[in-house]
């Protein structure tokens, strides 16, 4: 991942913010919610599962409490990391997810399938770690570009008028002192009262949209800036080395002219104030501490990785996975081109099905580093009817809303629900278990023609009942075979 360093400027304005001071702003709205509003509000996106959301809500509830012990104390308390044990599609990546979004933590889910043991060819988990700095470094810059962004574009219009209308030079002291004598009076005056009254005219209009197919010349910035990859004793790692900083002098002095319409200059000149006014050194430092008190690191398939028995094969590098997993999970500093994050207050929740090994084929040593296991139930009839009307983001309630983009209005009976729910378990029980994501085939199945048809129907009200999901499902349910590929 590429971070484009803007410039910087002598001057920015306002006071320098002290590292971490955005730690607190945030915390605050949490401090509100108890573990059982933290339960209801993923009760909106997730059905079901409230031993999983009851064990994540005091996890994050913990972490808030972490931060309000003294200092030596809070050192002290590490995070009570997470196994959710249970088959695919039953939420155990959208309760983690879900929960980030509602802390507004760093998030990264991972797979402990793609990582190797050091000597392997693959990626090493700190990565993990690294992409988790990465993405901390977005969320703060988003959150600085936010609170910059009307002195941002102030600087920008002040310099989009500066190219519609050059400003008038001041007179030098040369060619004033081979001027006549005039006498005084207020007539110098004037040509600076009209070239204000002519500017103000030219904002209201670049405001009012009048200038748009007008051009200008501006000068863009060449971002020349190699980049280069580094073999590091962990295996190959994309560092970028900002040579820009290393040989100031040879690269990031140079721009050319470039011709562009009014709205394409703006936005371009917004965007260079918006790098100016931003320290990105300071975002770098927020963004490290943020990752090391409100991390969340996602690890899926941790059964793929379980398993102790000896021998030749696969096995060695699971265990191998599982050692190299150990000193993160239990905390360590991973060096980072932001500077070295500690792991050790990270939240950690891993999730597997563990259908053919179990959380006790793991190492000792990483099972002790997750002391809360959860076992997440299947999901039955009464929960995908749940699933399909109940949630934010409920798939009746995507459907509608993607063919009302076309003028046609959908409507499902309770029967259809009910329909889609049964052959959702049916296929299930007769094929692999995939839990909800099911729904998503059985869905794209059932409207299949209308998804096709609906720009050029003629009917812009359509209601699916139970019939008409038998008609579109009846005869490749009934053959095992082709439901096989199809649902």
């Amino acid at each position: 991942m590429v971070l484009h360093l803007p410039e910087t400027t002598e001057g920015t304005e306002g006071p320098e913010r002290p590292e971490g001071s955005e730690r607190p702003e945030r915390e605050d709205g949490l401090d509100q919610l108890t573990p059982r509003q933290i339960v209801q509000e993923l009760d909106k996106y997730v059905v079901g599962q409230k031993n999983a959301k009851r064990s994540v809500a005091v996890a994050l509830r913990n972490r808030i409490r972490r931060l309000k012990l003294p200092p030596e104390m809070a050192e002290e308390v590490a995070p009570k990391n997470i196994i959710m044990i249970g088959p695919t599609g039953v939420g155990k990546t959208e309760i983690a997810r879900r929960l980030a979004r509602l802390s507004n933590s760093p998030f990264i889910k991972v797979e402990a399938s793609k990582f190797t043991e050091v000597g392997y060819v693959g990626r090493d988990v700190e990565s993990m770690v690294r992409d988790l700095a990465e993405i901390a470094v977005d969320m703060v810059r988003e959150e600085r570009l936010y609170e910059i962004q009307d002195k941002a574009e102030e600087n920008a219009e002040e310099k989009l008028l500066d190219l519609l209308l050059p400003p008038i030079r001041p007179v030098s002291a040369s060619s004033a002192s081979s001027a006549p004598e005039e006498v005084p009076g207020p007539a110098p005056e004037k040509p600076a009262t009209d070239f204000r009254a002519t500017r103000e005219k030219l904002r209201n209009q670049l405001r009012e949209g009048k200038l748009d197919n007008r051009a200008v010349e501006v000068d863009v910035r060449e971002k020349m800036f190699p980049t280069f990859e580094i073999i590091s004793g962990t295996g190959m790692e994309e560092m970028d080395i900002n040579v820009k900083d290393m040989l100031p002098g040879l690269f990031g002095g140079r721009t050319r002219k470039r011709e562009m319409k009014v709205p394409e200059a703006l936005e371009y000149l917004i965007q260079e104030e918006e790098q100016k006014l931003v320290d990105m050194d300071q975002v770098g430092r927020s963004a490290v501490e943020r990752t090391e008190q409100a991390g969340i690191i996602f690890i899926d398939e941790l059964d793929k990785v379980a398993g102790r028995e000896g021998g030749h094969g696969p096995d060695v590098s699971r265990e191998g996975v599982q050692r190299d997993l150990l000193p993160i999970v239990e905390g360590t500093a991973v060096s980072t081109k932001y500077g070295m994050v500690r792991t050790d207050h990270i939240l950690f929740i891993a999730a597997g099905a563990f259908h053919v090994s179990k959380p006790s084929d793991l190492i000792p040593e990483l099972q002790g580093r997750f002391p809360i296991r959860v076992e997440l139930s299947s999901l039955n009839h009464e929960d995908f009817v749940r699933i399909l009307r109940e949630p934010r983001n409920a798939l009746l309630k995507q459907y509608r809303a993607l063919l009302a983009t076309e003028g046609v209005e959908l409507e499902f009976t309770d029967d259809s629900v009910e329909a889609i729910a049964s052959y959702s378990m049916m296929v299930n029980e007769r094929t692999e278990n995939i839990g909800a994501r099911r729904l998503h085939t059985i869905m794209e199945k059932v409207l299949d023609e209308l998804l096709f048809e609906a720009p050029e129907l003629s009917q812009k009200k359509w209601i699916i009942d139970g019939d008409y999901v038998r008609k579109m499902l009846d005869e490749i349910a009934k053959d095992d075979d082709i439901s096989r590929y199809i649902l």
